[in-house]
Parts: C-alpha cells; structure tokens; sequence
C-alpha cells in the first residue's frame, strides 16, 4: 500500500512540473517590420548605453552569454555581467562635469537586416562616433563597421554578438 501510495503520489506531484515547457519563441517578423524592429532595438540600446547610463536597462538588454570583439580593443566582452560591470564604472566617470561624452549614430541607408531562422536576426551597417567634453560642442571622431547578432526571446530582442571593426578617425 505504501509502495502504490508513494508513486501515486510522485505522480501527481511530478504530473504538473512535467507538463511545464519553456516558454516558446516568439515568432520571428518578416521582411520590412523585422527590419523595423532591429533598427528601433538598435536605437533604444545605444541611446541607454552612450547617453543613458543605465546598467540594469543595459544587461536586460543583452543575453548572458554575450560577446563582443573591437578591431581596436580585442575581446572586448565575453559575458553580460562583466561587461554591464565595466559600464557601470565609465557611467560614474561620466558624471564629472568636465568628463567626455559619446554618442553613437546609426549611418542613413547602411542598415541591412537578414532572418536568423528560429534564433533571431543579423544586423549589418556603418556608425559614426560623436564626443564632447562636459556641456561642450559635440564633434565626429570617428566611424566604423559593424555586424550584430539579435536573439528574440520571449522577453524580448536580446542582443548576443557583436562585432566592430574597420573603425577610422575623422578628422
């Protein structure tokens, strides 16, 4: 009796942790509203990151596992809570007054966004670098390529991949 109790028992205790499954992907948009979205996502996590100061917002935005790579600085992440960590500090440096600023710039007409099937999507395009110092006046300083690899998830477009490189000053 104890032995048919006991399974019973597991049974219905496991019956609803066994039906559970993760939470499904959304579906992936196609075409000019995919597009529409990587460029909005875009807009939104470098306007947080350059003007914003925000690290939660940031590593809300980014997957755990992210990476990034800089044809200037190597390596630059490979994981969100180091990376969010090092932002955090710059975003204290930049409370000095006097302290520089960036803001980064999308290139009009470079944006090209390609499916990633059942994962998300690539982000391919040119941006230009601004800096000012303090409440000074902004000046470009440089431009550079990039490729992005966007993870949607069920919370959300998540950024995964970076990769940055062919960067030039602008003088």
């Amino acid at each position: 009796m104890r032995i048919v109790f006991a399974a019973l028992a597991a049974t219905v205790l496991a019956g609803p942790v066994a039906a559970q499954s993760p939470p499904a992907a959304p579906a992936l948009p196609q075409g000019a509203a995919l597009t529409e979205a990587i460029r909005s996502r875009d807009a939104e996590f470098f306007a947080v990151f350059f003007t914003g100061c925000d690290p939660a917002r940031v590593e809300a935005m980014l997957t755990p596992d992210f990476e990034m790579f800089h044809d200037k600085g190597g390596m630059i992440a490979d994981g969100a809570t180091g990376f969010v960590a090092d932002y955090a500090r710059s975003c204290e440096e930049k409370k000095a007054p006097d302290a520089w600023r960036s803001r980064r710039e999308l290139v009009a007409g470079s944006l090209k966004v390609e499916p990633i099937p059942g994962y998300g999507a690539f982000e391919e395009g040119d941006h230009l670098f601004y800096e000012r110092r303090g409440d000074g006046p902004e000046k470009l300083v440089g431009k550079a390529h990039f490729v992005q690899v966007w993870r949607l998830a069920p919370d959300g477009w998540r950024l995964a991949r970076v990769l940055s490189y062919s960067h030039q000053a602008v003088e």
